[in-house]
């Protein structure tokens, strides 16, 4: 009995050779008799002398040789089945958990006990003991020192209290579904032969039946309840102790008698709970305890009852032609998935039945598997949409899949030999082989078989099958074959795992040599459309094991991925996107893009422009290049691969700019760049005018004394003069076009300083070169020179350059004033528990986080996005939103950093820093507006890339020709001509005058005219639309914006505040009876208590209304749904007396026109006793009974609906409203109507856009009705309504269909679509930040008369670049012919000096024209409400208006149908009612229109007021 066996958990073997290592090393281990090492099961059997050793030693002498290992035992080890006892001791004295833990721990540490159990319900305590070791007697005897009553049960009743009998079985239950199936299953098991009781949660899948053991059995209450029907269960727990369920094959069975002998025997077996054997199937079930017994002792101990018996290893169970596999299917997210799923899956072949859970997300099938499979039904349903499935388990057992490559297959006898065979094999549950990949899909049974075992089966099918592991042939680090496991677990049972790692064909490239780190992989997603796209992309990638962190940009169609390479690779992420629906690449190093911006210095005109875009974009790795003249700024987009940011500003420097990184947090950079120019030019013009002013007195005296003062031979006084004051100047007043000119001409292209420095360099040489000529000849006078031309000719071009720059200075200045605004410091205060102030301190505005508390006192700037927490005051924010007056500021309010508080001191807590925040967010849409280019810019960037050549050419035609006209004709050019005259004299007046002209032609001829043509006016004109809450994003929607003819507006939220608000407020009775405060106080303290959105408007009306935060009380409070609630309020004083402070009724349309009849009259005075008077009267302690509900609701109660209220209520819900009586006291006082109101400037702004001549369309998903009462409310004539709003984007492309320029206006994330689609998109400011970010305008104030704004500022705009062209053009078309000569034959010619001239004020000009843009003013409502406005609104009457409704995603147009059918209905209820129409006075207090009724009689007259 000294011989001991105990099974030793292995971690840490990978291969056969592990296993020979470890048994090799051990085999002379001192009393060691045996030793078996299992690979699959990782486990080391051994059988030792427990005199000689135990088993910790043998577990230390496996951890010596690098591997892990543990054993389940206390002391020695787990001892032989045969020496084992189990003994039951009644335990009297325990009183909780504590005792129970206390008895488990004692009872363990004994020498000898296997395993505890301790019941504090039937007071007992069950031990598993090596009887050689220790006695139940012992035991006993522990627990009595424990200090508790513990005895043996002796009489059947004790045996019954301690459960002998009696055992409880907890099953997991898949497939139930609702409370019905609960009942089911307890009503049919309950009715089983020897079950006590039956509970199931269907929350837990799990059902617990308590039986007694000598009627029943697990395995027969498992079969019980699996033939309930559509249910599936498997056996969890026994007595409370973890059980395993296995199939083993037993042969040479021939008779009942051999069953009953294996059940008979193999059930006193320790560890084996219950077996049931089939003869028919030559099997066996066994439900047995893992820590006591292993598969392998009961199949032996099978064998050993009898030597015909064979029994197995376990296999596959098959009880019938019908499988069952669980998949876990992911991307599920409503029921029709689950109809969906389960209708695709019924109709594949095979298939019985189908079962998917939507909360658990999984599906359960049933199948025939002679017809299919568990890998073809996951293809099958992977394959219907979005949803990504993977096997969980088949027949109840878990399984796991993975993939290996398999070579050497040629056909298709290859692939089903491969199938074939592996289907057979133990632990192969299904195999799909492909010829084409080179693969093998396997689902298997990882505790009967491994990866490696796989592999060298399919090697031993055929020599020339090569199977292997695809990660075998790569040497990892190894924790990195630690961390991935050995075998790998990649399949369906591990769900934190993303699934195989090894199927990516590029794993090699990919793969890292340490596993500590993340990764980022960037990849490019096509197909959003949405947030709730990008929502469903982050939220499935997170799930997956080794993913880090998902962010997912919309508009950049982009997902940033941060991820653990050891765990999962770029291409399997990128596979999980494509499998949620999407298009999905990885952006890998040969493909990432970088962005830089950069300050480019040294650009004088578009030439430079022209040049640098053409040069850089041959450059290798440059994508794509825009330079913006302007802003002297250029971005590149670049492959950073290929080439850099230190390249580009090489390739930069090489063509002869300065070039520098742009400074990103301020605006410093730009503006000591912009200084450093016009330091230049000033110092330039003024050298140039220090000789160039001397050098005009000097040529207008030469022409006035008409004599020369000859000093030498060829040499006169006035040209050594012009020629000293020319020589400092040429060389270095000019020395900066020298420069510029220079690096033009090294890279073969030209700009404007190669004009000024032909001009300047032609004249000055020509000039020298007559003179020198004339003194070597000794000529009598002096020849003609044209040194004044280089000092006159700089001067002017140095002074327009000067003033230029100046002038492009202005032009920024929206942005500088912009970021002018950020407040520099701040006051950062703490506050204690009751919320006071307890310190401050003013820091630097940078250091401020999100979270912090800020102190903003009267006349400070408000330094970053905030909300108040405390305090009121008012906010100067008129240069951010364009909005002239204060907005008031109260807790729960806005504010926006760098505008100015004005009287209060506030209190703010930051929620937006830095770049986030929206004055950086302007700032940075402006700065992108002033840097893009419109169309038409750059029509004028490629003309002027051209014009330098041009105009050099015409240069050297104009000295050709008229050397041509003067020898051929030389009176034309010389007056005093005649056959006397020499031929040096004539050669000297032809070739001065051919020079003359041909300078002059390069003098005036400026590209910078055109160049600035459109930019400046562009960015004057984002300015002044920025200043006033006008965000336009570039120069093409400024451009565009102007040409639209067809604006489509949204509903919710654009035309409507899109929340529900009071729209009218309808009065019954007089106001001696009840105040209208009173009765606002009473609805509004008892609506409070209600969760209904209309509860929720009423209440936020009161409190605007009444101007208080506090309510009264409510008491008996009921709510009937469909009719509407009832209650009592009491102590409304506070709100009465808040309410002398009350706003006007601004909000809500109040109607007093209703006169009590006389029948109401005797229902106020049979009133007179109850608490209704004015609020001066109104006590904190009267209480009112309330009824607000519908007509029904009125009537149940026992109140009347005059047909006049009805009347009131027919219209209000007519106009897609929801109408409620309120009745105080058994008195219906008023009528509410709720809806979600058009805002006030809504039909102004369409009646200016109409007038316009704009056709404009209403795009709703709202039904026909409410969105035809909306378009009539605001003047709309045509609507789309009932529209998707996937379907959107698909009306904005039929309106483009027919030729149309559409506009489109909206604020949701479903706008975000047909924003983009549209040919420009305007976006609501409060809007989502996904339609901010489509749309190509955004309106900071969420204004709809700034639409109409954005029209007339992108019109002004055009007209003033089309009036800069035409200046610009005018100087060259007309200039050049002059300065060439054209008109002198008509005495109409200029000199060089003048053509300079000329060229500097075309620059100065076209600049001076776009800052005009500044005194561009944005339409107020004031100014737009006219006369016409007034006249429109009360002439006709909008009921009479035709709309034209259209549903759904229709096919055709509004202009290819006939009037909807809606509109004749509606014109006809309605035209009855417009005859008795009336005026209402008007009151400005907002702009908008809305309708107001009067009620004569029965009839129901509507009319309009402006309110």
């Amino acid at each position: 009995m000294d011989r001991r066996t105990v099974s030793i958990h292995v971690y840490g073997m990978t291969c056969q050779s592990c296993v020979q290592h470890i048994e090799s090393s051990l085999a002379d281990f001192p009393g060691l008799l045996s030793i078996k090492v299992s690979l699959e099961k990782r486990e080391a059997k051994v059988e030792y002398l427990a005199s000689a050793t135990n088993a910790q030693q043998i577990a230390d002498s496996i951890n010596s040789l690098g591997f892990k290992a543990t054993f389940s035992a206390n002391e020695n080890d787990a001892f032989n089945a045969e020496e084992r006892e189990n003994v039951t001791i009644l335990v009297d004295g325990m009183k909780g958990e504590s005792c129970v833990a206390k008895i488990e721990d004692s009872i363990k540490s004994k020498t000898g006990v296997c395993s505890v159990k301790v019941s504090l319900t039937y007071k007992k305590v069950e031990v598993l003991f090596d009887a050689i070791v220790t006695t139940k007697e012992d035991i006993r005897a522990s627990l009595e020192d424990l200090g508790f009553s513990a005895s043996f049960p002796s009489s059947k009743l004790d045996q019954d209290c301690a459960g002998v009998n009696k055992s409880v079985l907890v099953l997991c239950i898949e497939n139930m579904t609702c409370m019905s199936c609960v009942r089911k299953i307890q009503g049919k098991m309950s009715a089983v032969k020897g079950v006590t009781r039956v509970k199931v949660e269907l929350e837990d899948k799990t059902g617990t039946i308590e039986y007694d053991q000598s009627l029943t059995s697990p395995l027969h209450l498992l079969d019980h309840v699996n033939q309930i029907g559509k249910f599936v269960a498997r056996i969890d727990s026994v007595n409370g102790q973890s059980v395993e369920m296995t199939t083993i094959d037993i042969k040479g069975m021939s008779c009942g008698r051999c069953v009953n002998n294996i059940q008979g025997k193999m059930g006193e077996k320790v560890g084996v709970i219950d077996i049931l054997v089939s003869l028919e199937q030559s099997t066996g079930r066994v439900v047995y305890r893992p820590e006591l017994i292993d598969v392998e002792s009961i199949c032996q101990q099978i064998n050993g009852i009898s030597s015909k018996f064979s029994a197995l290893f376990p296999v596959q169970v098959i009880e019938s032609d019908y499988h069952t596999t669980m998949l876990h299917i992911e991307n599920m997210t409503c029921m029709s998935c689950v109809r969906n799923i389960e209708g695709k899956m019924s109709a594949v072949e095979g298939v019985r039945t189908v079962s998917v859970q939507l909360e658990e997300g999984t599906g359960t099938i049933e199948y025939d598997q002679s017809l299919t499979s568990p890998l073809h039904l996951l293809d099958h349903v992977n394959q219907i949409g979005k949803f990504v499935a993977r096997i969980d388990s088949v027949n109840g057992q878990s399984v796991e899949m993975t993939t290996i490559d398999i070579k050497g297959m040629s056909c298709g006898r290859c692939v089903n030999n491969i199938q074939g065979k592996m289907r057979e094999k133990v632990g192969v549950v299904d195999i799909l082989v492909s010829l084409e990949q080179s693969t093998g899909r396997v689902v298997y049974r990882p505790e009967l078989i491994d990866i490696e075992s796989i592999c060298q089966q399919i090697n031993g099918i055929s020599s020339k099958f090569s199977a292997s592991f695809p990660l075998q042939d790569i040497a990892l680090e190894p924790e990195v074959k630690m961390k991935m496991g050995g075998p790998w677990k990649l399949g369906a049972r591990q769900k934190d795992e993303p699934g195989n790692v090894l199927k990516d064909p590029n794993f090699r490239d990919y793969c890292p040599t340490t596993s500590s780190g993340f990764e980022k992989v960037t990849l490019k997603v096509v197909g959003m459309t949405c947030a709730s796209c990008v929502a469903n992309i982050e939220r499935n990638l997170s799930k997956v094991k080794g993913v880090k962190s998902v962010l997912v940009a919309l508009i950049a169609g982009k997902a940033e991925i941060q991820y653990d390479a050891s765990y999962i690779l770029p291409g399997q992420i990128a596979n999980k996107v494509n499998d949620l629906g999407f298009e999905a690449t990885v952006i890998d190093e040969g493909t990432t893009q970088g962005i830089v911006e950069l300050m480019i210095s040294g650009m004088t005109c578009s030439s430079c422009v022209h040049q640098i875009e053409s040069r850089m974009a041959s450059v290798a790795g440059i994508l794509e290049c825009s330079i913006a003249l302007a802003t002297s700024k250029g971005r590149f987009v670049f492959d950073d691969e290929r080439t850099g940011v230190r390249n580009i500003i090489a390739a930069l420097e090489d063509m002869g700019y300065g070039a520098s990184l742009v400074d990103k947090d301020t605006s410093q950079s730009l503006e000591k760049e912009h200084q450093k120019v016009i330091r230049i030019w000033k110092n330039s013009f003024l050298i140039s005018l220090i000789f160039g002013l001397p050098s005009m007195i000097i040529m207008i005296v030469h022409m006035a004394m008409h004599k020369q003062l000859i000093l030498i031979p060829g040499l006169s006084l006035s040209n050594l003069l012009l020629g000293v004051l020319a020589t400092p100047v040429q060389f270095i007043g000019a020395r900066y076009f020298y420069i510029h000119a220079y690096k033009a001409i090294k890279h073969r292209s030209a700009n404007m300083d190669v004009l000024v420095v032909l001009a300047t360099s032609i004249s000055y040489v020509y000039s020298v070169g007559v003179l020198l000529g004339a003194m070597a000849v000794r000529m009598e006078g002096s020849p003609m020179t044209l040194f004044e031309t280089t000092p006159m000719l700089v001067t002017f071009i140095s002074l327009g350059r000067w003033l230029e720059h100046i002038a492009k200075g202005k032009t920024s200045e929206a942005i500088h004033k912009l970021m002018s605004l950020q407040a520099t410091e701040a006051l950062l205060v703490t506050l204690d528990d009751a919320g006071n102030v307890k310190s401050e301190e003013r820091i630097n505005a940078e250091l401020l986080q999100r979270g912090d508390i800020l102190k903003v006192v009267p006349g400070e700037k408000v330094p970053v996005d905030g909300r108040v927490i405390s305090g009121v005051s008012n906010c100067d924010e008129s240069l951010i939103t364009g909005e002239s007056m204060p907005v008031n500021k109260q807790p729960g309010s806005s504010v926006i950093g760098g505008s100015i508080n004005e009287k209060g001191v506030l209190l703010v807590k930051a929620t937006h820093l830095g770049t986030d925040s929206a004055l950086a967010q302007i700032v940075r849409l402006v700065e992108e507006a002033q840097t893009s280019k419109a169309p038409i810019q750059q029509l004028a960037d490629t003309i002027a890339g051209y014009f330098v050549p041009v105009v050099c050419i015409i240069s050297l035609v104009t000295l050709v020709t008229w050397l041509a006209i003067g020898y051929s004709q030389p009176s034309t050019i010389f007056e005093d001509y005649n056959q006397n005259t020499t031929a040096s004299v004539l050669a000297e007046k032809v070739f001065s005058n051919a020079f003359q002209f041909a300078i002059t032609v390069l003098a005036i001829a400026c590209p910078c005219a055109l160049g600035l043509a459109t930019p400046t006016a562009v960015m004057v004109g984002t300015g002044v639309g920025a200043t006033n809450g006008i965000l336009i994003k570039g120069g093409e929607p400024l451009e565009t914006t102007h040409k639209v003819r067809t604006i489509v507006f949204d509903k919710t939220g654009t035309i409507t505040h899109g929340v529900p608000r009071v729209a009218k407020v309808a009065y019954f009775i007089d106001e001696n009876i009840v105040s209208l405060s009173t009765f606002l106080a009473v609805v509004g303290t008892a609506e409070a208590s209600s969760e209904h959105p209309i509860a929720n408007a009423i209440v936020k009306y009161v409190k605007q209304v009444l101007n208080t935060e506090s309510l009264g009380n409510v008491h008996d409070f009921k709510a009937v749904p469909g009719y509407g609630i009832q209650c009592q309020v009491s102590n409304i004083g506070q709100m009465l007396n808040s309410s002398k402070r009350s706003r006007p009724l601004s909000q809500a349309d109040l109607d007093l026109s209703y006169k009590p009849t006389s029948s109401n009259a005797k229902v106020a005075a049979a009133s007179d006793d109850i608490e209704l008077h004015p609020i001066e009267g109104a006590s904190a302690s009267a209480k009112f009974d309330l009824l607000v509900g519908n007509r029904d609701w009125m009537a149940k109660n026992g109140l009347k609906v005059t047909k006049e209220m009805d009347c009131k209520m027919s219209n209000q819900e007519h106009e897609g409203q929801t109408a409620v009586l309120c009745a105080i006291n058994g008195l219906v006082v008023a009528m509410l109507a709720v809806s979600d109101t058009v805002k006030p400037e809504a039909q102004l702004a369409i009646y200016q856009l109409k007038k316009k001549g704009l056709d404009v369309f209403l795009l709703t998903g709202d039904n026909v009705k409410t969105a035809a009462a909306i378009a009539k409310q605001v003047g709309i004539k045509k609507v789309f309504a009932e529209v998707l709003p996937e379907h959107k984007v698909s009306k904005v492309k039929q309106l483009q269909s027919m030729g149309r320029k559409v506009a489109m206006v909206g604020d949701g994330v479903n706008d975000s679509p047909a924003l983009a689609q549209a040919d420009v998109g305007i976006a609501i400011g409060t809007g989502t930040d996904v339609a901010v970010e489509a749309a190509d305008i955004v309106l900071i104030r969420s204004d709809l008369v700034d639409v109409y704004g954005a029209i007339l500022l992108s019109a002004t705009t055009v007209q003033r670049v089309r009036l800069n062209f035409f200046f610009a053009s005018i100087y060259n078309i007309i200039g050049v012919p002059v300065a060439a000569g054209v008109f002198s034959p008509l005495g109409f010619s200029l000199q060089p000096w003048m053509a300079s001239a000329a060229m500097a004020m075309s620059s100065v000009s076209v600049v001076s024209l776009s800052l005009l843009l500044k005194l561009w003013k944005k339409p107020s409502k004031e100014s737009l409400v006219t006369t016409d406005y007034f006249e429109y609104v009360n002439s006709s009457d909008p009921f009479d208006d035709e709309v034209e409704v259209f549903r759904g995603l229709d096919d055709q147009l509004p202009a290819d149908r006939g009037k909807a059918s809606l509109k004749s209905s509606i014109h006809r209820v309605f035209s009855s009612l417009s005859a008795g129409s009336s005026y209402s006075a008007l009151s400005t207090t907002e702009v908008g229109v809305t309708k107001a009724y009067s009620v004569d009689d029965a009839d129901c007259s509507p009319h309009n007021s402006i309110v």
